[in-house]
């Protein structure tokens, strides 16, 4: 005899009526030798001598198996497993989805509408059988209803989520709701949430359900929102002190954005919710960059929406970290043009040096050299004699890519003269600039002393990023002499401050492979490109990924054939400003500039640098 007790939650609930008596039956059932007694129930307590299973969600296959076999349509449609995909194969959901479509005698284009327009609201037979009967169910345990009035709030917080809730958050996301690390165990054991590496999640159906209808409604979801968007106004820059400790975007990304898009569509006038939105995706810049849903959104912002330049400049640096170099001066034309129209001269010459380094990545380097030169103008216009020296930098920069190398000189020169013994960063990127002109030069000695006297300065300012540039600068400056042990000792060095950063740790180990390749130690070059390729590819450097392919064939042709190697330029691309300036917004948070924005330039006239 095989006996059933199919949903069995009520009857099975350590705390409800009888349950004693309930447990006493079923352990008298399971000693008798010709039951077999099942038990199905979302409490994931059973009584003692029961083996506990859990079932997972279906396979795609057998998803599309269960669903066909009652829908009884022939051929599938990448429509129909779209939709299975979005239930994340709930058994139940494919039954109630293939029995609705059946019974309305829906096609796939039909049902895919219906599931666009209504959800998990269709989830609901004829004879009245539902997704949402079944999750009630649920709730209306004793156990579920002894958690309290919150545990529904909870529910739908957590529903809201995409990613559900990060365990280490519960304390400061929920302080006010007490036992609260219980109730999310109670959820566990109810079946309603699961765990996955450290977060309390939920079924892509029960979050449909349980999620609230209007965000605005929830006073918890709202406290929760407050909750997030107050962590994102911190300094987030290598070498500032929360540094560390915003790295919780790397696991609460896709949380935050969710948010981000829902609230800025709710109250698109709201300049607090914009810059919120900028703080976002100045983490993402720092410590996960990638695009963002939210990124059209901002481009279809009104022209006259105070927030829109900013965000736009937000927007140009995840570009620029994905390599995207079009669309980032695309980006940072328009919120130029605003910038003009705003009468913002601080933001505009901000938004004028990112221009120019995209024009500089772009090859556009006479472009570039204007837009530089007209932020110096007006920097000189303002006498604010730092920004001059960050002008001069990209101007700098700007020259010595277009081959221009005694202007260069002249301008990081200049640079120096300007800023004030104090400021010790910007002039320490100013000599490692004044470092690669000298190497490009030719005159060594020069190009030492100034690659010397930076990293002297990065050191007694502990920057890390700055150490590592340096280190890798002397690294190419002593294996253009043939002294790949010292040349070999300063990548070394250079790996050891490439911390938080995987590019920089990539750009370490192509390095390493060149001077292994040129030394003949093949087997080791062809580790150690396959390594750095494979860290590029991570971060999305498109360009680095295929700078390694090029190394890998050259290293694979000389091991084959047993040619020598031939000689491999090093390819010099961003490396050449590290420091990151700030600018203060209109909130009067700091807005860190990218890497490529960097240090201080100077207080020349334009003319001096016409080609």
């Amino acid at each position: 005899m095989f006996i059933v007790l199919d949903n069995a939650e009520s009857i099975l609930d350590p705390q409800g009526v009888d349950v004693q008596e309930i447990y006493d039956v079923v352990d008298e059932l399971s000693q008798l030798s010709n039951i077999s007694l099942c038990i199905t129930s979302r409490i994931s307590t059973a009584p003692p001598g029961c083996e506990c299973i859990d079932v997972p969600t279906l396979s795609m296959e057998a998803a599309c198996g269960t669903f066909y076999q009652i829908y009884r349509h022939d051929e599938r449609s990448a429509l129909t497993n779209n939709i299975l995909e979005q239930l994340e194969f709930h058994p139940l959901s494919i039954t109630l989805l293939a029995t609705v479509a059946r019974h309305n005698k829906w096609n796939t284009a039909r049902l895919a509408r219906e599931w666009d327009e209504r959800r998990t609201d269709m989830l609901q037979t004829e004879h009245s059988k539902s997704l949402g009967t079944t999750i009630e169910l649920s709730l209306s345990s004793r156990m579920f209803r002894e958690l309290g009035p919150e545990a529904r709030d909870l529910l739908g917080v957590i529903a809201f989520f995409p990613q559900g809730v990060d365990e280490k958050n519960i304390d400061w996301l929920f302080s006010t709701i007490s036992g609260r690390k219980n109730i999310f165990d109670k959820f566990c054991v109810l079946s309603l949430t699961y765990r996955s590496d450290d977060f309390i999640m939920m079924l892509a159906p029960l979050r449909d359900h349980l999620r609230p209808k209007d965000p605005m409604s929830s006073p918890l979801l709202r406290m929760t929102k407050d909750h997030y968007f107050g962590r994102l106004p911190v300094g987030v820059a290598p070498d500032e002190p929360g540094f560390g400790e915003a790295r919780w975007i790397m696991s609460e990304d896709v949380n935050v954005e969710h948010l981000l898009d829902v609230f800025t569509t709710l109250d698109v006038k709201s300049n607090e919710i914009w810059t919120t939105c900028g703080y976002f995706m100045n983490h993402l810049h720092w410590h996960k960059p990638r695009l963002t849903i939210l990124g059209p959104k901002i481009e279809k912002l009104p022209d006259d929406h105070p927030s829109k330049p900013r965000c736009l400049l937000h927007l140009s640096l995840l570009f620029d970290r994905v390599g995207n170099e079009v669309e980032r001066k695309r980006v940072l034309t328009c919120a130029s043009r605003l910038w003009r129209e705003q009468g913002d001269d601080d933001l505009l010459v901000q938004t004028l040096l990112n221009l120019s380094d995209a024009n500089r990545l772009l090859d556009h380097y006479k472009e570039g050299i204007r837009q530089a030169g007209e932020a110096l103008e007006i920097c000189e216009r303002l006498g604010n004699t730092v920004q001059q020296a960050q002008c001069l930098n990209h101007l700098a920069r700007l020259l010595y890519d277009d081959k221009q190398l005694n202007a260069a000189e002249e301008a990081a020169s200049r640079a120096i003269d300007l800023l004030e013994k104090g400021n010790q960063s910007p002039t320490c990127d100013l000599h490692y600039a004044l470092g690669k002109i000298h190497r490009s030069k030719g005159e060594r000695e020069k190009a030492t002393h100034h690659f010397e006297t930076a990293l002297g300065i990065a050191s007694s300012l502990n920057r890390h990023d700055a150490q590592f540039w340096t280190n890798h600068a002397l690294a190419e400056l002593f294996f253009d002499e043939g002294r790949f042990d010292d040349a070999g000792a300063h990548v070394q060095r250079a790996k050891s401050h490439a911390v938080n950063d995987a590019y920089l740790l990539g750009r370490a180990m192509e390095l390493q492979a060149v001077f292994w390749y040129q030394q003949r130690r093949l087997d080791e070059a062809k580790a150690e490109v396959l390594h750095a390729a494979d860290v590029y590819g991570k971060v999305g450097a498109a360009k680095d990924v295929e700078d390694c392919r090029k190394l890998l064939r050259r290293i694979e042709t000389a091991i084959n054939d047993g040619e020598p190697p031939e000689m491999v330029l090093i390819p010099t691309r961003t490396d050449f400003l590290f420091s990151v300036n700030r600018v203060k917004i209109s909130t009067g948070h700091p807005f860190p500039v990218p890497p490529s924005l960097m240090g201080p330039s100077t207080n020349t006239q334009i003319s001096l640098f016409s080609a």
